[in-house]
């Protein structure tokens, strides 16, 4: 895999013009992208970035973090609250990302998104209202493990970090969770599923392997 240097400025301009000339694969009038990466890659930065330059071209953007879909911790920490398995497999409420941001999108779909379901803070419902997406919208879904869900992503995005920069920017306290990404990167193989593959490991000089448009 063939990576270019790039600036975080300029990636937002490359994505949007993607996005721009993209249609949604289902034929609905709503483009759907993911941003994913490991929390310590930082994926909700690049996903804000280009929901501004998005906005700034006249386009309707709803960002969606994949944390305001975490399932209650009664599940969470079924096996414990450091459980690698249980991290990759049952924090994140797929379910409910279909139910209340995909399915909406759909064609023929209300357009009516959820912006967010748990609060894990509180582990109570956050009981947000829904959102309004028009057509000619984007959605950005960002958030750790979102490749190999069959989520049905028009533009997948993929911040990739090796293992030593993993490890080097993942807080002292989350470092159990590097088992689960160990784990995806060996089945799901993120870097090759993604349309555009971001290599993070330097913050400050990221390099892509452009968008193959």
């Amino acid at each position: 895999m063939r990576f270019e240097p790039i600036t975080w400025e300029r990636l937002a301009d490359a994505l949007a013009d993607r996005a721009d000339a993209l249609e949604p694969a289902d034929g609905g009038t709503r483009l759907r992208i993911g941003v994913d990466g490991a929390t310590a890659a930082r994926p909700d930065a690049p996903a804000e970035r280009l929901a501004e330059v998005l906005r700034a071209r006249g386009r309707p953007v709803l960002t969606v973090s994949a944390w305001g879909f975490l399932r209650p911790a009664s599940l969470r920490f079924e096996y414990g609250k450091e459980d690698p398995g249980a991290y990759a497999d049952g924090w994140f409420d797929t379910g409910a990302l279909w139910r209340e941001v995909f399915r909406p999108l759909e064609p023929g779909g209300s357009g009516r998104v959820l912006p967010d379901l748990w609060d894990p803070a509180t582990d109570r419902a956050t009981r947000s209202p829904y959102r309004p997406l028009p057509d000619g919208g984007v959605l950005i879904l960002h958030g750790p493990l979102l490749l190999g869900r069959w989520f049905p992503f028009d533009l997948g995005v993929h911040l990739s970090l090796s293992p030593g920069a993993l490890r080097r920017r993942t807080e002292e306290g989350e470092r159990w969770t590097l088992p689960a990404y160990a784990r995806y990167e060996e089945e799901v193989a993120p870097a090759e599923r993604a349309d555009v593959t971001v290599r993070a490991d330097d913050p400050r000089h990221p390099a892509w392997t452009g968008t193959g448009a």
